[in-house]
């Protein structure tokens, strides 16, 4: 059973992450030359110049993760499983070698260990959205496969037909139509691609959700009135925009009580922690860190009534490693504060 172009599609965008960086270092006109010659389905050049970079900057993150991209266009996935492997191991704090290796071993269809590298990516960054709904399509395919075993072994359960149908739908659509994979750095070509197997049975039959991650999304059966927007005061937004440029200085200067009060009671972690193992993760990941700077631009707010989302892009340097990413935070007046009630990463 192969990966389905849906999940290949969606992962392999990450996999252009350093293009988002590039601009943020000295070395921004090497990333761009890569860059261009990937866009050019010129591998082995843009391999032999990451290589040349690697002699001189051999500890670089943006690099070493470019020479894992190259090195699956270019038909190798053996040596892009090492080479990310080995990133994870030096910087464990980064989620997308995780996701990347979690595409590398889906298409060659080891759901287990696509599973333990999304649930890393999970783990280190709690709010990466990207790693959480491609946990939820591996998850499909590993049902997929526990449901054609069970019929397996007892052809007679009338309950599986329907399940194996319902997934089978979930990824019809891109089943139907397999196109080139393609990102924004380099195209590449099709990836074979199968349906799970579904045994004779009515497809009409009426089906329940096997379970969050292998289920479309269900209609509301009520209506809810569209929100009207509140009268909010001209300074508001202000005041939004100064509570998440203070979040990323506290950040910055590792400043965990006022970092930690950024957020507000209500605030949940994603990845099935709880508040107490979040705040210690997060205590020991940033003073850990020698040096921090959290740089944001773009920072756009809506606001409705006593609720707020920022977006913004999001510039993350700590010791020798150098990010980019677009983030949102959610938040909620609380008294004469904004506090954040949820954050994602990648949007």
């Amino acid at each position: 059973m192969k990966l389905t172009r849906t999940f290949v599609l969606k992962t392999l965008r990450l996999l252009t992450m350093v293009s988002a960086c590039a601009a943020l270092t000295s070395h921004a006109d090497d990333y761009a030359d890569i860059s261009q010659l990937l866009q050019a389905n010129k591998f082995s050049e843009a391999l032999a110049k990451v290589d040349s970079q690697l002699v001189t900057k051999p500890a670089d993150p943006q690099f070493r993760f470019l020479k894992g991209v190259i090195q699956r266009n270019m038909g190798k996935p053996a040596e892009a499983i090492s080479t990310f492997t080995k990133l994870t191991e030096d910087y464990p704090e980064l989620p997308e070698p995780y996701n990347n290796l979690a595409v590398l071993y889906a298409s060659q269809s080891q759901y287990d260990k696509a599973r333990s590298a999304l649930e890393m990516a999970i783990r280190t960054n709690p709010s990466y959205a990207t790693a959480h709904e491609n946990l939820g399509d591996v998850y499909a395919r590993l049902a997929s496969r526990a449901y054609n075993k069970a019929l397996q072994l007892d052809n007679g359960n009338t309950a599986v037909p329907p399940k194996l149908a319902l997934i089978r739908e979930l990824f019809k659509p891109n089943l139907a139509n397999p196109r080139p994979v393609v990102t924004a750095a380099a195209s590449t070509t099709p990836m074979p691609v199968a349906a799970p197997a579904t045994p004779s049975a009515p497809t009409t039959a009426p089906v329940k959700p096997v379970s969050a991650a292998a289920a479309p999304a269900m209609p509301q059966t009520k209506t809810v009135p569209a929100p009207v927007p509140a009268t909010v005061p001209v300074n508001a937004s202000k005041a939004v925009e100064a509570a998440v440029m203070a979040w990323a200085k506290a950040w910055s200067a590792k400043d965990m009580a006022s970092y930690l009060a950024a957020y507000s009671p209500e605030f949940d972690p994603a990845g099935q922690q709880s508040r107490a193992a979040w705040e210690q993760v997060r205590t020991a990941r940033i003073t850990g860190k020698s040096r921090i700077s959290v740089t944001l631009s773009d920072l756009q707010v809506k606001l409705t009534g006593e609720t707020a989302v920022a977006s913004f892009k999001q510039a993350y340097k700590a010791d020798a490693l150098s990010v980019s990413s677009r983030k949102t935070l959610n938040m909620h007046r609380n008294g004469d504060r904004w506090l954040i009630t949820k954050e994602s990463t990648g949007r």
